[in-house]
């Protein structure tokens, strides 16, 4: 059976398109029902933060991925940090990892321009990313375009890996999702939706109550002229709602668009979606945020489970690199 891989860094605040991107396709199977999703906290650590707010949005990224279906009996289910041996075979890759690999990775070259101070965590945290997709043997990793370069840096340690010490790692591969990637900011239709606090109003986050959905839905920028018709292009605000609409009800957006007559009538039906997609998300996430020991008590069960494998993993990986058992 193929396994997948999710990570949900808690750097922000989860939104409409990571969950028909990322959160919907575990909670669907998708005929991949050996998943495991994880917290990544440590990639968090990798820029200016505040440890209370980690910490805090770390439980919250586990209520919301619960509250969205995600089942902790079908998928391995974690958080990061809990698991030691995540940062063990971190070290182990960085030593058949060459320092102009890790330095030619986009992200790393975007963050480290709007700093002065550059964290070494910036550098190597691809790295980290590679040995969490790796420590579980995943086959998939569903990622957007923006991280398709560290599943290749996954795939190429992998391979040297086990070229030079054995047979050890599964080589993963990179899919993408094919709705998610494309939601857009409400604000900015041309800038993809985010999860930074920065874009407050343009973003539809999960934890959002109905009428603020439907305020920032009816708020959205459309386009000159007044006809409804998908042309990303041209017509970027009108085509980001009616993509919202089409990955809300599992419908064409082309074919959508002629069903509209005007954009207060198309914003009108993309708020009913939204908010009927995200109610039930809603409504969970309040329940499960009044027993956070519930939750962490999932969080428990999973790291341990996690462990299992994660040790084994490890185990056979230090053997290989030439490590004295103890």
């Amino acid at each position: 059976m193929t396994r997948r891989i999710s990570g949900f860094t808690p750097s922000g605040v989860l939104h409409l398109g990571n969950y028909l991107g990322a959160i919907r396709p575990i909670v669907d199977g998708t005929g991949h029902t050996d998943t495991v999703v994880f917290i990544s906290d440590l990639h968090a650590l990798t820029l200016d933060h505040d440890p209370a707010l980690v910490r805090e949005r770390t439980l919250e990224f586990a209520t919301l991925l619960l509250a969205a279906g995600a089942d902790p009996d079908r998928h391995l289910f974690l958080v990061q940090s809990h698991v030691p041996e995540h940062a063990e075979l971190h070290y182990l890759l960085e030593c058949t990892t060459g320092y102009g690999e890790a330095q030619r990775m986009i992200q790393f070259k975007e963050k480290s321009r709007r700093q002065e101070q550059i964290r070494m965590s910036l550098l190597t945290y691809p790295i980290l990313m590679a040995a969490d997709i790796l420590l579980y043997d995943a086959d998939e990793v569903p990622v957007g375009d923006d991280q398709s370069q560290h599943v290749e840096l996954a795939r190429d340690v992998a391979y040297r890996f086990n070229t030079r010490y054995g047979q050890t790692f599964t080589v993963p591969r990179a899919v993408h999702p094919p709705v998610g990637a494309r939601i857009m900011d409400l604000t900015a239709p041309t800038t993809k939706m985010s999860k930074s606090a920065s874009s407050v109003a343009g973003s539809l986050r999960l934890a959002d109550d109905p009428d603020t959905l439907r305020r920032k839905v009816m708020r959205a920028v459309t386009d000159d002229g007044r006809d409804v018709v998908y042309d990303p292009d041209r017509r970027p605000g009108v085509a980001n709602l009616l993509d919202i609409l089409a990955g809300c009800t599992g419908t064409d957006p082309v074919g959508l668009a002629t069903g509209f007559d005007s954009y207060g009538q198309l914003k009108r039906a993309v708020a009913d979606a939204v908010v009927e997609t995200l109610g039930p998300l809603r409504k969970r996430y309040l329940e499960l945020s009044d027993d956070p020991a519930h939750v962490r008590g999932v969080l428990r069960t999973g790291a341990a489970r996690a462990r299992e494998i994660a040790q084994r993993k490890v185990r056979t990986a230090k053997q290989a690199i030439g490590l004295l058992p103890a």
